[in-house]
């Protein structure tokens, strides 16, 4: 994880991190969620850290970029990594992907593997819990999703999460209503280690704002398109130029062929315009500024298996 401060070194000049109130040492740490695409890691990271830091779609594989927010307690630092789902690679850009994910996992403190309460536990739930077997990690079972089931059906899942591995805790959540959500984060600053604050008491994400930008349009872009259209979305902000009373942004949209373009556009440029207001507003929200956009639509052939193209885009 670039840029992951060093304890005991940079950190030192924020904080020291004070003792809590029942003199237990201060704690701060890396932890991420992972699990199966669309198995509400993004939402839960954003709900946890109290704003949105993370792109989310009801279209799987939408997070692309490694996203660190950070949570700031009196006793504890807890820097939320958000990380891609891992999945069965059929791209390049699939296998960095991946292998984004388990570099992640070498790296953090605590991992939440997340699984929806909706979704019968399955391969896919197993193969990643197998991956993990041999991690330094404190591992916690994160039943997701608890407001879309009934207790009976909670219980069951609960039960069947518990028999994959020997977590540390199982916690269920439900980051759309907040339920559980703190009880989470309590049990996971529990297994950091003692360690000085690693990030400023005013930073909730590391990321540079350009990505975060990109990410934003490219959320907005998601919205009611095919479904084999998402993958083939990258977005690259060109320039952000800050003026007297606005923030220019001129940032493009990248495709994978000719006919795709048509699609993002839609008929008369009704369709980017959607994206552009959407995506403004966010963007507006997370800069403190107003903002002129200017998208435009380009075509790179087949950029998800040309390692040329990753590059450009940032992969």
């Amino acid at each position: 994880m670039t840029g992951r401060p060093e304890r005991g070194g940079a950190a030192d000049r924020f904080s020291h991190g004070a003792p809590g109130p029942d003199g237990a040492p201060y704690r701060a740490g890396f932890a991420c969620f992972v699990g199966r695409p669309n198995a509400g890691k993004s939402t839960l990271t954003n709900a946890i850290i109290g704003q949105k830091i993370a792109i989310t779609s009801n279209k799987p594989q939408t997070t692309r970029h490694i996203i660190r927010g950070v949570l700031h307690r009196p006793d504890s630092q807890l820097v939320l990594v958000d990380t891609p789902g891992l999945h069965r690679p059929r791209t390049l850009l699939g296998e960095r992907l991946n292998d984004l994910v388990r570099q992640t996992w070498s790296e953090v403190d605590v991992i939440g593997l997340c699984i929806p309460a909706d979704e019968a536990v399955g391969r896919g739930d197993r193969f990643i819990t197998g991956e993990m077997a041999e991690l330094k990690a404190t591992l916690v079972a994160v039943v997701t999703k608890t407001d879309l089931v009934d207790r009976k059906r909670l219980a069951e899942q609960l039960l069947a999460v518990s028999e994959l591995a020997d977590f540390a805790a199982v916690v269920p959540v439900s980051a759309v209503s907040g339920h559980q959500v703190e009880t989470l984060v309590d049990v996971m600053t529990g297994y950091l280690p003692p360690s000085p604050q690693l990030y400023p008491d005013d930073m909730l994400t590391d990321d540079p704002e350009q990505v975060m930008v990109a990410e934003l349009i490219r959320e907005a872009a998601l919205e009611g398109v095919r479904d084999e259209l998402p993958h083939s979305i990258a977005v690259v902000v060109e320039e952000m130029i800050p003026e007297e009373h606005f923030i220019k942004i001129f940032a493009d949209l990248y495709i994978e062929r000719p006919s795709q373009k048509a699609i993002v556009i839609g008929a008369r440029g009704s369709r980017l315009k959607d994206v552009g207001t959407r995506a403004r507003k966010q963007i507006e929200e997370l800069l403190g500024s107003k903002v002129y956009l200017d998208l435009h639509v380009r075509v790179a052939k087949d950029w998800q298996r040309d390692p040329k193209q990753l590059r450009k885009l940032g992969f």
